[in-house]
């Protein structure tokens, strides 16, 4: 898992409990089943009893892209900071963890190997700056759709990861590795989805791209790129093109 450049903002709201604005703002379901609500309620026992928070939507919901689970990480941190400091580094991995199976990885917000159902984190080898675009037809894609399509397919494979090296001294290099890799889910989502084959084809189209491949269990794909010119050309390219996706370049560490 590596985070990208650009994602939602958590800050503390001027009225109790949460808000919400931002682009995607209407697509999220009732504050009490919203990451950020329920990562509030886990730290209740050290909060005051007026704490709000605010969340603006940057990113499309139910996208694969680990927003929600990203928006749970940023809050248990801003909440910690500003009112419970003595919790540890451990205790807070705990409650995310809780919070979903990538839980974890996103409250560290830094690359890392999951493993099992996202509790088991190691560090990645030492990655070069990559700069790449991440493009949603504006589909949402249930993620519980998607893995019940996944069992139905009866096609589980290899689990263990290739082997990885001590560093990956370019993008070139790293997207070689990647090659050598799949995403399990693409195949059941592209079934419920099939725009995403439209969005795939789009981006290794794109001049200046090195791979592409749907993010987690979609519906929105990445790009790795060049550079960080031609990550904001095949941008720029995909918004004229497709005025009705959602694109965005980005830097990913």
């Amino acid at each position: 898992m590596v985070f990208a450049d650009f994602g939602d903002l958590v800050s503390i709201g001027s009225e109790p409990g949460l808000s919400v604005s931002g682009p995607f703002a209407p697509d999220l379901e009732g504050g009490g089943e919203n990451l950020v609500s329920k990562a509030m309620f886990a730290l209740v026992g050290h909060l005051p009893n007026s704490v709000g928070l605010h969340l603006e939507k940057r990113l499309p919901v139910a996208a694969g892209l680990g927003g929600g689970s990203s928006d749970a990480g940023a809050t248990l941190r801003l909440l910690r900071a500003v009112f419970a400091p003595q919790i540890t580094d451990d205790d807070l991995e705990k409650i995310a963890a809780g919070l979903g199976s990538d839980g974890a990885a996103c409250l560290r917000a830094r690359p890392v190997l999951a493993q099992g159902r996202g509790e088991r984190l190691s560090p990645l080898p030492k990655l070069p700056e990559l700069y790449g675009v991440m493009v949603n037809p504006r589909i949402g894609v249930s993620t519980a759709d998607v893995y019940r399509r996944f069992d139905e397919m009866a096609g589980f494979g290899e689990v263990s990861p290739p082997d990885l090296p001590q560093d990956f001294q370019s993008p070139e290099a790293l997207t070689a590795w990647l090659k050598t890799t799949r995403n399990d889910l693409q195949t059941p989502a592209i079934s419920i989805a099939p725009v995403i084959t439209t969005v795939l084809s789009a981006l290794e189209r794109s001049p200046g791209v090195l791979f592409a491949r749907m993010s987690g269990s979609g519906a929105t794909c990445f790009a790795l790129c060049r550079n960080r010119e031609a990550s904001i050309g095949v941008a720029e390219a995909l918004t004229q093109s497709h005025p009705t996706w959602w694109v965005q370049a980005c830097r990913m560490a």
